[in-house]
């Protein structure tokens, strides 16, 4: 497994491809993390955008934010969802070695009181990474791993105790920054390393404790939404800071060069010599129709998402014939405004979306879970992913008027009479939260589809009916999933896992029947 090491200084990156990822839960494991918290840090930080970049591809291409492109073919499993071990294996691999990292820096700090943002900043990306692994495999191993020599055949935990355990987590997390950070601010001159953007330090919250713990308290709602009453929690409360209301940005200084560009924009528009990224797959019709008024209007929103919108290159995912139109140069994703998903090579990538946060806020208002207005907090949503689309690769420059064009997008064409738009029209539960689900789907496309994916698969919410309709269903034509909605539940252990953990692999595992202990089945 390769990994980018990091020279930080004065916060601009240097990036090399040819150095070995260390501590990966099975490869290699008798390796050992050398180098000071302070390094290994932002280097993990820098990495989590991969990983997450990984996650999104995986997702985009399960609920319909990419489809097949025209002249390619041997697309498989992708669009059979007939998964082996093979499939998307690179998520477990560049999971795990990014939570060796965390988990370094983690034994590193715990016992030296002056570490304790590091400490802490550390135990929220350990919980950040570790649900979205349980979100991929559910059972995955937790209390035995990422100890080196000291377990090389890790026991698998139940899915339940290890999601409540990263509650946990995040609390530590949040009571270590705090600390630091007390003892910081009554005293400058002490002993306390804090996370200095200066040195490059923490190229994700530029080293502001407060917006550490406003994401800890987002993943931890996060959490909670997901898991519903299943999960027996310890402190099912929040931290007085509340939540994100901006955007939560990975940027060590990304620039157009090699190893060193935003790697999403590596991957599906340009690489840094100039030559294509992946065109093999464009935007599904289903996807479309949330801007195109097919469903929902929103011209705005897919002027600055989509290139050469509203002619765009789309397809019903597993459709192959000659008819496909093909991705045009630097991807579907990628419009001349410079806005939009993809943005640039020097564009920051998002770890969360303040979209997501409000959304997220927005349910558990509906749930009981949390005080507030819903319907405000999922307006602020669709202002949120409207400020987030509209931003250049600077995250400052604005192609547009977000609030303005968020305003008037309720009463956009056949908008009005649209709960999915219009929140006051939501009047039942099941309303309700399918206009959040809904809108949370739009504000993710292309920026997260592993938690788009997530969401549907625990609400059922965007709808999708079958495989026979390209305007409402992302399901592919080609699927062998035998249910309803002829979609697949998940994806299956990596090959490596048989072969060197057999012993607690679990076993009869089948991506049409077996569940995330979450998921509505």
């Amino acid at each position: 497994m390769k990994k980018l090491i990091f020279l930080i200084a004065g916060g601009v990156m240097v990036a090399g491809t040819s150095c070995k990822k260390y501590l990966d839960i099975n490869d290699n494991p008798n390796s050992a993390t050398t180098g000071t918290p302070e390094v290994v840090l932002p280097q993990a930080l820098v990495f989590t955008a991969s990983t997450m970049n990984t996650l999104n591809s995986y997702g985009s291409q399960l609920v319909g934010y990419a489809v097949n492109a025209g002249g390619y073919g041997g697309f498989g499993s992708s669009v059979t969802y007939n998964f082996g071990s093979s499939d998307y294996s690179g998520i477990w691999s560049n999971t795990f070695d990014n939570l060796n990292d965390y988990q370094y820096v983690i034994n590193a700090t715990d016992t030296i009181a002056d570490y304790g943002m590091y400490n802490g900043a550390a135990r929220i990306m350990k919980a950040f990474h570790y649900q979205m692994l349980v979100d991929t495999y559910n059972d995955v191993p937790y209390s035995d791993a990422l100890k080196g020599t000291g377990s090389l055949t890790p026991k698998y935990d139940k899915a339940e105790a290890i999601y409540a355990s990263l509650a946990n987590q995040l609390d530590s997390g949040i009571a270590s920054l705090k600390k630091a950070q007390a003892s910081l601010d009554s005293d400058p001159n002490s002993n306390v390393k804090a996370l200095k953007v200066n040195a490059g330090y923490d190229p994700l919250f530029k080293g502001d404790v407060k917006q550490w713990v406003r994401f800890a308290n987002t993943i931890k709602l996060r959490l909670i939404l997901r898991a519903g009453n299943k999960v027996a929690w310890k402190n099912p409360t929040f931290d007085a800071l509340g939540f994100l209301t901006s955007d939560a940005i990975i940027q060590p200084t990304f620039i157009k060069d090699n190893g060193q560009q935003n790697p999403a924009y590596d991957t599906w528009s340009y690489k840094y010599d100039g030559s294509a990224g992946n065109k093999a797959w464009i935007t599904s019709i289903y996807a479309l129709g949330f801007y195109n008024g097919k469903k929902i209007s929103d011209e705005n929103r897919g002027t600055v998402m989509y290139q050469g919108y509203p002619n765009v290159a789309a397809n019903q995912l597993g459709f192959e014939s000659n008819s496909v139109p093909s991705c045009p140069a630097g991807s579907v994703w990628l419009p001349s405004l410079g806005s939009g998903a993809l943005k640039g090579p020097n564009a920051g990538y998002p770890a969360m979306l303040a979209a997501e946060s409000y959304f997220l806020q927005a349910e558990a208002v509906v749930r009981g879970i949390i005080p507030g207005n819903a319907e405000a907090l999922f307006n602020k949503g669709i202002e949120a992913s409207y400020t987030f689309l509209y931003k250049k690769a600077d995250n400052v420059t604005l192609v547009g008027d977000p609030v303005a064009d968020a305003a008037a997008y309720h009463d956009e064409n056949d908008n009005t009479d649209n709960y999915l738009v219009n929140f006051n029209l939501a009047t039942t539960f099941d309303e309700q939260i399918e206009a959040i689900i809904t809108q949370k789907y739009i504000a993710l496309n292309f920026v997260n589809g592993a938690e788009a994916f997530n969401e549907y698969r625990r609400t059922h919410y965007p709808v999708t009916a079958g495989n026979s309709d390209a305007v409402n269903s992302f399901a592919s034509t080609q699927s062998t999933s035998t249910r309803p909605d002829k979609l697949p539940t998940r994806v299956l252990y990596p090959s490596t896992e048989a072969s060197n953990n057999s012993g607690n692999l679990p076993k009869g595992i089948n991506p049409n029947t077996s569940f995330i202990f979450w998921a509505l089945q």
